[in-house]
């Protein structure tokens, strides 16, 4: 898809805080398997899910033996009907309490035992003391309230592992933690995100789009991550080094305001170089924290952004080996 097409789809999704984008449950499914035996005796909150469509709520329901769960809860935003001169009364939010036993609390009841007060919304006090209980949250949260959405979960010091776009680690509330190693990467972005779950009403934007068999619109923005503070496979593994910077100096221009030099792919750093290295934000879904330290995102020691002959390239990740 051509990114004007996913940033015209992913504005849609930030002017709601239900965030209309439901993940697929095969893509839930192949990141999820990473981590299920941290999963043991844990309370899973899904706190931006609607429990009976949320492929995060099935999945956790499907494996919630294998996994072996505590306890799932799951609750969503439902916007409220606020105009007084309105006859349409507002939707309730519903939520879910499954234990492994009790069934009733798998669907809202008819007379509203299961259905919430308020809207649902996760920085609402009933969300709050929800995630007070809960050990893990996984979801999709609102594009648009990310930021506001890791910080709650900092703040509850709380285990996660949710989906959001790829531009949020340049946040600099993100970036921080990610520096600090209190947050990181999961294992699949970009094109393993293989797309979302749109509404009928959401155009079907660019080449990368589809309807399965189930009549489910599907679009591909190939532009998210997963991230997490659970532990991932990545941060154990070393990155190999094939490619010489003495030699080949020219593959790696200097920056005009950094002693530091520009590296385009994580693949290209080189074996020989122990100084300063750019490399593209894309770095950190392979970044080991026992090989590298992260300086500093994008600026140079003018607290300019890093250019190279005047001209600055896209944003960079300063690193240095241990």
């Amino acid at each position: 898809m051509a990114r004007n097409a996913n940033n015209i789809v992913l504005q849609k999704a930030k002017k709601s805080k239900s965030d209309e984008f439901y993940t697929q449950y095969v893509d839930i499914e192949r990141e999820l398997m990473h981590y299920s035996d941290q999963f043991k005796d844990k309370v899973v909150y899904c706190n931006c899910d609607d429990p009976q469509k949320s492929n995060f709520v099935r999945f956790f329901l499907d494996h919630f033996k294998d996994f072996g769960l505590k306890k799932l809860i799951a609750t969503c935003y439902v916007e409220q009907n606020i105009n007084l001169f309105e006859n349409e009364a507002s939707i309730p939010a519903s939520y879910l309490i499954f234990d492994g036993e009790d069934k009733h609390h798998l669907y809202p009841s008819s007379d509203g035992n299961f259905f919430l007060r308020g809207d649902g919304d996760f920085r609402g006090k009933e969300s709050i003391n929800f995630l007070s209980q809960a050990d893990i949250i996984v979801t999709n949260p609102p594009f648009s309230l990310f930021r506001e959405f890791i910080a709650q979960l900092v703040k509850y010091n709380k285990q996660f592992l949710i989906i959001g776009n790829i531009n949020a680690i340049t946040y600099k509330e993100i970036f921080n933690l990610i520096q600090d190693n209190k947050i990181w990467l999961g294992v699949h972005l970009g094109r393993g995100i293989s797309g979302f779950i749109v509404p009928d009403n959401y155009e079907l934007y660019g080449t990368e789009t589809l309807i399965d068999d189930n009549g489910n619109r599907i679009i591909a923005t190939n532009n998210c991550l997963w991230l997490t503070n659970l532990e991932t496979p990545n941060r154990n593994e070393e990155i190999s080094f094939t490619k010489s910077y003495y030699g080949n100096e020219s593959n790696y221009p200097k920056y005009d305001n950094c002693n530091g030099i520009n590296v385009d792919k994580t693949k290209d750093i080189p074996h020989d170089y122990d100084g300063l290295m750019g490399v593209p934000i894309t770095f950190l879904h392979k970044y080991n924290p026992k090989q590298f330290e992260i300086v500093r995102f994008r600026k140079g020691d003018d607290d300019k952004d890093l250019s190279i002959n005047g001209k600055c390239p896209y944003f960079r990740i300063l690193i240095r080996k241990k």
